[in-house]
């Protein structure tokens, strides 16, 4: 089983995490959808975003661990050539470093010539990928072959939607 990830923030220090579960990278469809509301979110910090959305993923993930292939998230593993962790790497680590984390971001990083460029659908611009767990060329074949036509996977962008659009 593999998960899509997102966050969305809202009014007093609250916020929506949502995961959405699949099972073959092709799927159209989830298996399960989960929300979490999450109260006492952080603060955003410069540098730190880790420390304001981790809580908010490992939330909506507890429980939903046995068995799981590897975790997408909307962002980024590595932040640079060196390896300085962003989110991706923060989660990787919180899961014990068992379970691969890919991160898919949409706008490159400073500093980030060592994302992987997937160009999906007819969109221009590629999205940005880096693993941790998992080979990065295997992590970009992978976002390659998640379903729809579109930049964006079909079930990225649902767990986007789901956290927005959570009551």
């Amino acid at each position: 089983m593999y998960v899509c990830t997102d966050v969305d923030y809202r009014e007093g220090g609250t916020a929506r995490a949502a995961a959405v579960f699949f099972v073959a990278w092709a799927d159209a469809e989830a298996t399960l959808e989960r929300v979490a509301q999450v109260r006492g979110v952080a603060e955003y910090q410069p540098g730190q975003f880790y420390q304001r959305e981790l809580p908010c993923l490992l939330a909506v993930l507890k429980g939903q661990l046995s068995g799981l292939q590897a975790v997408i998230i909307d962002g980024y593993v590595t932040l640079d050539t060196t390896g300085r962790p962003g989110l991706g790497q923060h989660l990787y680590e919180a899961l014990g470093g068992q379970i691969p984390v890919i991160g898919v971001a949409k706008t490159a990083f400073q500093g980030s010539p060592h994302a992987a460029h997937v160009q999906r659908g007819e969109a221009q611009t590629p999205l940005h990928v880096t693993a941790a767990g998992i080979e990065l060329a295997q992590a970009a074949t992978h976002i390659q072959q998640m379903h729809g036509p579109y930049r964006l996977p079909t079930l990225l962008k649902r767990a986007d939607r789901l956290c927005r659009e959570a009551p």
